[in-house]
């Protein structure tokens, strides 16, 4: 190929389509995207890593007089380097993902970076007037076991990302809103940008009537507005491009209010406004130009963070509470027949759905598993033991398995039954916007529930201040607030007369 980028996905339909722009393998649409900035990150730590550690291997292996203030000298010395040497290949571009790929055409690179780093060396040691304090086998031994061991975990790093690479999984797949001129500009610098990462998988718009044209510059048209919302609900999708002028302001607006619900970044090209602003004001898509409109919440190293703190978090409280949970189960077992566990379809993430696990607490005959009644005060269904487990919360404690597969996570806004309601009326109908809050995973309790905000809905009002505080919460997410409301939840749960 001679576009190394704006590739299109090849599950979307490719009638119209120039064939250069056409990858030749196929992708996975739900495979997650692997992200770029973590992957660097990580080369990074390992290099740092790998660096230091064989400087001081070598030197405990080879250097025999060595009494503790040499000791600190040779760490100090290992540590400096590798630190250099890191400078070196991000300023040599090492660090990109393009050269990520590349491997053996970059070993050149990484040796004139290593041997950069070794000059520093060479040169503090000199200046220092430290030359004869270190052993000059342990500096070649370095050089060269260094040198090796960074030429090889580049050859292993290299097929890693060649095999991600190929699987679509280090290409973020976007979607461009609009089929006018600006569309036009936007493809064209992204095709001639041979350090961009995109992957184009078609292009809507709203107006009919022949106005949109079936292709642009040889990418479908695929359809309109509610086209694109369905396409990026169940295909992966991590960036929607609003080429549209920035004249346009109040179809941008109604635009953004459709698309604020969807958990991806939305950018707009530069290009798009005759304004310019400073150079910080922009991203880049590799070298082309964006302005921010919205940001994927929890994307990349806080993504990772979030999911190792659920998985660790949620194993001990499985531990912890194993002899709550087996009481429970034999008490549900003892008032009433039916299965221990109450199983109900819920919406999840992106609005997939999901099967939530709950102790059970309503007789078997009369479970509501869509929650299209809600449970009211002394309602008949439930047991005398689901009264309990209900305003204690108990019942919501099998769920730290949803948090295992990855389903729910352990902070985040509640999931909602499929049908439930505000009064008489669908939550998405009562609050313009509602699928904003399924932007992050669900949790298992939340911002919303530790400000009293849980239990019946027999209100709009209810809803909506449920609704403003699963927003806040994505807005502000850190892994403190994580922990904030973790530890507020078990004083939250005294409050039961909201809870039925």
């Amino acid at each position: 190929m001679s576009k190394s980028v704006a590739r299109v996905c090849t599950d979307t339909p490719v009638t119209t389509l120039k064939a250069p722009r056409l990858w030749d393998f196929s992708v996975d649409a739900k495979s997650p995207l692997i992200s770029a900035n973590v992957v660097s990150d990580s080369v990074r730590f390992i290099e740092f890593t790998l660096c230091a550690l064989t400087g001081l291997i070598v030197a405990a292996a080879y250097v025999s007089d060595l009494n503790t203030a040499m000791h600190a000298s040779y760490l100090i010395a290992a540590f400096a380097t590798a630190g250099i040497s890191i400078l070196s290949f991000h300023y040599l571009g090492l660090y990109r993902i393009d050269r990520l790929v590349a491997g053996v055409r970059n070993l050149p690179r990484i040796a004139l970076g290593w041997m950069v780093a070794f000059a520093f060396l060479a040169a503090g040691l000199f200046f220092a007037k430290l030359g004869g304090e270190f052993s000059r086998f342990w500096m070649a031994a370095w050089f060269v076991a260094g040198g090796a061991l960074l030429i090889a975990e580049r050859l292993v790093v290299a097929s890693l990302a060649q095999s991600w690479h190929r699987s679509g999984r280090l290409s973020r797949r976007a979607i461009i809103y609009g089929t006018g001129p600006v569309t036009e500009a936007a493809i064209a610098q992204l095709e001639d940008d041979l350090n961009s990462d995109i992957r184009i998988c078609g292009l809507f718009d709203e107006r009919g009537d022949g106005r949109a044209p079936l292709s642009t510059n040889g990418y479908p048209l695929l359809g309109k507005l509610q086209d694109l919302v369905q396409f990026t609900r169940s295909t992966r999708v991590d960036l929607i491009i609003v080429a549209l002028p920035i004249t346009a302001e109040a179809r941008i607006d109604q635009l953004l209010t459709e698309l604020s619900q969807l958990p991806v970044d939305i950018k707009m090209p530069a290009g798009a406004s005759r304004l310019r602003f400073a150079p910080h004001a922009y991203s880049r898509i590799g070298d082309v130009a964006m302005i921010d409109l919205m940001d994927k919440p929890i994307a990349a190293w806080g993504g990772i963070a979030k999911s190792v703190f659920d998985k660790v978090i949620a194993v001990a409280a499985l531990v912890a509470l194993a002899p709550v949970m087996a009481a429970v189960a034999i008490a549900i077992k003892l008032d009433s027949r039916g299965p221990v566990l109450f199983r109900q379809k819920r919406y999840g993430f992106n609005n997939e759905l999901i099967e939530v696990f709950k102790f059970r607490s309503m007789y078997t005959d009369l479970c509501d598993a869509t929650a299209s009644k809600l449970v009211t005060k002394g309602d008949p269904r439930v047991t005398r033991v689901g009264r309990f487990i209900r305003k204690s919360s108990l019942d919501e404690l099998p769920q730290l398995f949803n948090v295992l597969k990855g389903e729910l996570s352990l902070v985040g806004p509640r999931p909602h039954a499929l049908s439930a309601k505000a009064g008489t009326e669908l939550y998405d109908d009562v609050v313009k916007g509602y699928f904003a809050r399924h932007k992050v995973k669900p949790g298992i309790t939340g911002w919303a529930q530790i400000h009293g905000w849980r239990g019946e809905t027999d209100t709009e009002l209810k809803i909506v201040k449920r609704v403003e505080h699963d927003i806040y919460y994505i807005e502000n997410w850190s892994v403190f607030l994580d922990l904030y409301i973790l530890a507020k939840t078990p004083f939250s749960l005294i409050k039961t007369e909201n809870a039925y």
